[in-house]
């Protein structure tokens, strides 16, 4: 942690660092962002079962002392997650809004308070052809968020986390 981190920020990377998720979510300290915020710490996770990989993501938690008017805060949580789905999902026109459902309610169970919440939900089908045809469809969900934390930022984490899970189609 840089010496100069105002202690508002170094004490919500302390409340990062001492999260303990599921046993299935692998989390690893990435460099985070230089040029959207002074201070930036990221993460990036992956779940995994019996050695399967079944989502990753990125977790980036910003800290603008003197306050950004869009974040409506000081504190940005930042946040991706994708994930393979069964190609059926690929045709729903749902498929969106319930990624986004699934954002709100695993931050909520964690008890995670936010404001300022926006992102995007996107389904990427692949359908190969030609010398790959043999290849099956396959079709992956992309969460992408931002939103201003209103409660300890551990409690944001974990609900990322959560997310990070239910994508991966963990119960």
């Amino acid at each position: 942690m840089p010496e100069d981190a105002p202690e508002e920020f170094a004490a919500a990377m302390e409340r990062l660092r001492g999260v303990r998720l599921r046993p299935e979510v692998v989390l690893e300290e990435v460099p985070a962002p230089q040029r959207i915020a002074p201070h930036a710490v990221a993460v990036s996770a992956e779940v995994l079962q019996d050695g399967e990989e079944l989502a990753t993501g990125r977790f980036v938690l910003l800290y603008d002392p003197a306050g950004q008017e869009a974040w409506e805060g000081t504190f940005r949580a930042v946040t991706f997650v994708r994930a393979a789905l069964e190609p059926d999902l690929g045709a729903d026109p749902m498929i969106g809004q319930v990624g986004w459902t699934w954002l709100q309610e695993c931050l909520d169970a964690a008890g995670a308070e936010y404001t300022a919440a926006g992102g995007t939900v996107t389904r990427v089908v692949s359908e190969s052809f030609g010398s790959l045809a043999q290849r099956p469809t396959t079709v992956e969900i992309e969460v992408r968020a931002s939103w201003t934390p209103r409660s300890d930022v551990a409690t944001q984490l974990e609900g990322w986390a959560g997310l990070l899970c239910t994508v991966g189609g963990l119960p």
